[in-house]
């Protein structure tokens, strides 16, 4: 069965303007190309990605589709638009003409405002995604948690995935909040869940004993039908190389049937996202 990396970026540092990554990130400051992935994914039997933002311009949204009218094996483009601009609606269609854009990213863990996401003045915005077939990736903190559930309570009809678990701290014992604040969003069918980001938060010396409590918890909530993994590569080179994600990914799956470690490991991405 065919694996499929739900959450990768490519970026050019000139493009970036001085915006993160730092000079101070070296495993990660420089440029970041499809020929770069290819290799590792061949490695790891991944037959598919999906590309996602990683700036709040559409010309980054561009720049994604035109690696995937190069590169087939990225499967599904998130991108970004301004959901709260008075032409939001005609910008979303414009993008949403490209066949393998597949969803949309406000960066939420950069905005001043926790409660940005829990505002009618988006409705404009998702009606267009859902008429475009769209899907929502929630970038946000433990913090944007309430915020995102009236967001996803509000709009029952908007596939959303939750991105890197929503980064919680990676202690010895989950907080008692992120543990709330997840089941409760789990409760939605139309809330997703990415295992991926872990081991950044967690940084290096992370092990996979330190994980688990937080991926089971993800799995037993959503169940592992509503689970989809993701490198986060280039960024998980700040505390771990391709090879070992694949690895502990591995173990923390396998408590799971084979047919929910297939599901998680792609079969959920490519039905989230349309990926053939």
């Amino acid at each position: 069965m065919m694996r499929v990396d739900a959450h990768q970026h490519f970026w050019q540092l000139a493009a970036r303007d001085g915006a993160w990554p730092p000079p101070e990130l070296a495993p990660i400051y420089r440029d970041f190309y499809p020929d770069d992935l290819a290799g590792l994914l061949q490695e790891h039997g991944i037959g598919a990605t999906v590309l996602v933002q990683s700036m709040p311009n559409e010309d980054d949204t561009r720049f994604m589709l035109d690696l995937a009218d190069r590169h087939g094996f990225i499967g599904a483009v998130v991108g970004w638009a301004d959901l709260k601009a008075a032409d939001a609606p005609q910008r979303i269609a414009a993008l949403a003409a490209h066949p393998k854009l597949r969803g949309l990213r406000p960066m939420l863990q950069d905005l001043d405002d926790d409660h940005w996401i829990d505002d009618a003045a988006l409705a404009p915005a998702v009606a267009a995604m859902l008429a475009h077939g769209l899907r929502f990736d929630a970038l946000v903190l433990p913090r944007h948690l309430p915020a995102l559930l009236a967001f996803a309570q509000r709009y029952p009809e908007l596939p959303i995935v939750i991105d890197h678990l929503a980064k919680p701290a990676m202690q010895e014992e989950p907080a008692a909040q992120w543990l709330n604040d997840m089941d409760r969003l789990a409760a939605l069918p139309n809330v997703h869940c990415k295992l991926s980001g872990m081991v950044t938060e967690a940084g290096p010396g992370w092990t996979t004993g330190q994980l688990r409590p937080y991926a089971h918890h993800v799995l037993d909530v959503f169940g592992a039908e509503r689970v989809m993994w993701g490198s986060d590569w280039p960024v998980i080179r700040l505390a771990a190389d391709y090879g070992a994600w694949v690895k502990a990914s591995d173990v923390l799956l396998a408590h799971l049937a084979p047919a929910q470690r297939q599901a998680v490991f792609g079969l959920n991405a490519r039905r989230f996202y349309g990926i053939a």
